[in-house]
């Protein structure tokens, strides 16, 4: 299946079970159609905002025990039966993508971790549950590991997606961040790639990537399919982060992206993943 993009949804890939494989799909349609109402057309704010109210309306449908026969529900509304998949996580989802439309900037670094929590910490919730991997004596554990992985894979993205987020008017750095190395958004409207900057940038990736690799710990504790899976996604949001610093944190003139060589770093690093740790957060 092809992802789109929804950077933050792993690929329904070979490596998941077929058995599991319809489920992860119907959850990625239901999440890629709630926020493309948050953010595609042209849509007053008031609209999407009823839109994404009304999927709300056919989860609580869904959880009466009722299917809504419009499209993505009949699909969603079978694995969450057959799965007994919770409903909270994709509730979370929609008030992420609702916020979307009415905030362009956050304050504080707390902002956008609760910001987090609600748009990207479901999904890894959401698969865990997939897997049973949710409960039992480390469930609190796996689900806490699953919360820094997808936190982290969201910074990557916004880090990486800077200079595309400013024309469409938001802001993901913590505006208390900017703050700490004496910058303002006219750095981010002149795409202006200093050395307080970089030294913003290199601070925020290490922030993510100690999010990211503190997912190791959880990977051995999978079947090895989703192992491998959430390996590669940690390898896969860990090399963003090394090719936004590599530029010096100029997201501006030299977007990061995965070419062929980094693919194969992706590749070795899913193989042979580091051991588990949780790094400190950097200090500024």
């Amino acid at each position: 299946m092809t992802v789109g993009h929804y950077e933050n949804f792993p690929v329904a890939s070979r490596l998941v079970p077929a058995a599991l494989r319809p489920a992860i799909v119907a959850i990625y349609c239901f999440a890629r159609a709630a926020d493309d109402l948050a953010d595609e057309g042209d849509a007053a704010p008031g609209d999407r905002i009823a839109a994404l109210a009304a999927f709300g309306r056919a989860l609580d449908a869904i959880a009466a025990g009722d299917t809504p026969g419009t499209a993505p529900f009949p699909a969603l509304a079978t694995a969450i039966r057959r799965h007994d998949l919770p409903l909270a996580p994709m509730r979370d989802l929609l008030s992420a993508f609702t916020q979307d439309v009415t905030t362009r900037r956050y304050a504080t670094y707390a902002d956008i971790l609760d910001y987090c929590r609600r748009s990207a910490n479901p999904v890894g919730r959401l698969l865990l549950a997939l897997y049973r991997a949710d409960r039992g004596a480390q469930g609190s554990d796996n689900l806490a590991a699953s919360d820094a992985v997808c936190t982290g894979l969201q910074l990557a993205n916004f880090w990486q997606d800077i200079a595309v987020d400013w024309r469409k008017d938001r802001v993901y750095l913590p505006q208390e961040d900017l703050a700490r190395f004496g910058l303002t958004v006219d750095h981010i409207a002149q795409g202006r790639a200093d050395a307080r900057w970089r030294d913003l940038m290199a601070f925020e990736t290490a922030r993510a990537r100690a999010l990211l690799q503190s997912g190791h710990r959880l990977a051995r504790r999978l079947p090895w399919r989703l192992r491998l899976e959430l390996a590669a996604v940690i390898a896969g949001g860990t090399r963003i982060l090394d090719r936004i610093d590599a530029v010096g944190g100029d997201v501006f003139t030299r977007r990061p992206v995965l070419r062929t060589a980094d693919w194969c770093v992706v590749a070795w690093r899913t193989l042979r993943p580091p051991r588990a740790g949780l790094a400190a957060e950097p200090q500024p």
